[in-house]
């Protein structure tokens, strides 16, 4: 009797419980919100049926993520004055009580000068650091946006930030709300697929799974992890010895086991699953096409770097994502980490530059000859920014930068926007912005209006909210970006 009553418990899900509620208002509320959602209709492209809300300027994202925080200052950021006050203090009036983190605070905080060169790049003359000559090469297709905000300065809460809209995980992910809103005209592929570097030695800063996660969405719209292994998605083949048409008579049997339960529950983690084994299904075929880049020819390679013949590197990724994007994956992010140089900035920095910069540039240029760079929205950039305080001994080469949320740099390219431009400003320092600011939503919103999308009608309800990406204050659409 115990074990029928506990096994009861354990199968009534959240819809059957209010379904025995229904005699309360509360419960017939909350049930009539449950209907509601089940009555969202989707596209040919397993998008949702009213979207886009507009001609979309961008088919496809490819977000290439650095994670820890790249400096602006050495990058893209050009602030000679730092250069004059290097070594004095940086006065109240600028800091404005910005908040700094434990490993700088109480400590004097002296301004130090950029440790990169800038140079005039392209026909339009955009300045970018000298540690980035390959990205200098492509300047006339890339618009630095030098006023990023963002409210938080600790690593992990500032990518989830920066990726979710929001400090605290649980929240859909940019990718995964994009995969849930226009789904993908690739049905063999996954609609949002995470690439990451393989680096020589362990990174300070983990990559967490619900970076790129699907939150309160169904989990069918998370992002989908190629490795750089033989294996480049787990548990996808078939056990030796099976039969395909084996495999596929007892998929077909499973499907008709879950649509019974699907009928009597209505879970709709139950139709995801039915889904994701679909899914795998057909990916036994396509992921191995896709990752053997045995008919890509040498000049490629070539183009983007020697270590785009090495499984695993940025640059190999970077080849990677533009073949996704040939296949109208919907959104692909690239991870790389350890941008986060709080001491040996010099050369740390020079180091992912080298690890990035031919790649990204290659990836621009691949995907312009190519004609998909009309239509593939490109976007470069960190969870925030470095300080234009020193961090160390600055008259050393092992003084660094601490974190900054207030004022940063990402770039875009691609997609219709204007490219050899910049947009925003900051003070002389480098420490706030000065003009045109761009907070985390209202890149957000930008990212989705490229894609078609009013980012206030993207909503799901979730705990009787309709929630969305940029949150409950509106979210402002930074059209100047575009041509």
């Amino acid at each position: 009797m115990i074990e029928d009553i506990n096994r009861n418990i354990t199968s009534m899900n959240r819809r059957n419980l209010l379904k025995s509620a229904a005699g309360f208002s509360l419960g017939s509320i909350a049930l009539n919100s449950l209907q509601a959602e089940e009555k969202i209709t989707r596209n040919e492209h397993g998008g949702l049926s009213n979207l886009p809300h507009f001609k979309p300027k961008a088919k496809r994202v490819i977000y290439l993520t650095m994670s820890g925080g790249s400096s602006q200052l050495e990058l893209f950021n050009h602030r000679p004055h730092l250069a004059k006050v290097e070594g004095k203090e940086i006065p109240n009036s600028i800091r404005k009580g910005q908040r700094i983190t434990t490993m700088t605070k109480g400590k004097k905080q002296l301004a130090m000068g950029a440790r990169a060169k800038f140079n005039k790049c392209g026909k339009s003359g955009l300045e970018l650091g000298e540690w980035i000559p390959h990205i200098g090469s492509v300047a006339d297709n890339i618009c630095v946006i030098n006023s990023m905000k963002s409210d938080q300065i600790n690593h992990a809460p500032a990518m989830t930030k920066m990726l979710t809209g929001h400090q605290l995980p649980g929240r859909p992910s940019i990718g995964a709300w994009t995969s849930y809103g226009l789904g993908s005209e690739n049905k063999n592929l996954p609609d949002f697929v995470t690439l990451i570097s393989k680096m020589d030695r362990p990174s300070d800063q983990p990559l967490y799974e619900y970076y790129w996660g699907a939150g309160f969405l169904p989990s069918s719209y998370q992002g989908v992890k190629l490795r750089a292994a033989k294996e480049p998605v787990l548990y996808l083949n078939d056990p030796k010895g099976m039969k395909k048409n084996i495999r596929r008579q007892m998929l077909d049997n499973l499907a008709t086991l879950n649509r019974q339960r699907l009928a009597e529950t209505h879970d709709p983690e139950i139709d995801t699953r039915i889904k994701q084994y679909e899914m795998a299904y057909r990916m036994q075929t396509s992921v191995p096409e896709l990752t053997d880049l045995s008919d890509e020819p040498d000049h490629v390679f070539d183009m983007y770097g020697p270590d785009s013949r090495r499984p695993g590197t940025f640059a190999r990724n970077c080849i990677m994502a533009r073949r996704l994007a040939e296949r109208n994956v919907r959104f692909i992010q690239v991870f790389h980490p350890d941008w986060d140089q709080h001491g040996n900035l010099t050369q740390n920095g020079l180091e992912r530059c080298r690890d990035t910069d031919q790649g990204t540039a290659a990836l621009i240029k691949d995907l312009k000859q190519r004609g998909l760079l009309e239509d593939t929205l490109i976007i470069w950039g960190s969870e925030f920014g470095r300080s234009p305080v020193g961090q160390g001994d600055i008259n050393s080469l092992a003084a660094g930068r601490d974190h900054h949320p207030s004022a940063f740099s990402i770039f875009m390219a691609g997609a219709g926007v204007n490219g050899g431009t910049t947009y925003g400003e900051t003070d002389d320092y480098g420490f706030h912005v000065a003009d045109k600011p761009v907070h985390v939503h209202d890149f957000h919103a930008t990212v989705l209006n490229a894609l078609g999308i009013r980012d206030d009608r993207l909503t799901y309800r979730y705990q009787g909210l309709d929630m969305r990406l940029t949150g409950v204050e509106k979210a402002k659409v930074i059209k100047d970006l575009f041509v």
